[in-house]
């Protein structure tokens, strides 16, 4: 499988609630702070819901 590098480039306030649990589900805590994900559907699907906060990059 494909690894993904996440990186939260946009801060989660004023989006709505379902962004925000999609952000801390990923694993993102702070903004600038990367994680090394494998892309599985489930992760991918996830992305796709908050890509306009998300820095995405393949390893």
């Amino acid at each position: 499988m494909k690894k993904l590098r996440i990186t939260q480039i946009r801060s989660q306030i004023n989006r709505p609630k379902n962004q925000k649990r999609t952000i801390t589900a990923l694993g993102l805590k702070k903004l600038n702070c990367p994680i090394e994900v494998e892309a599985t559907p489930q992760i991918l699907g996830m992305i796709e819901t908050v890509k306009h906060l998300l820095k995405i990059e393949e390893i």
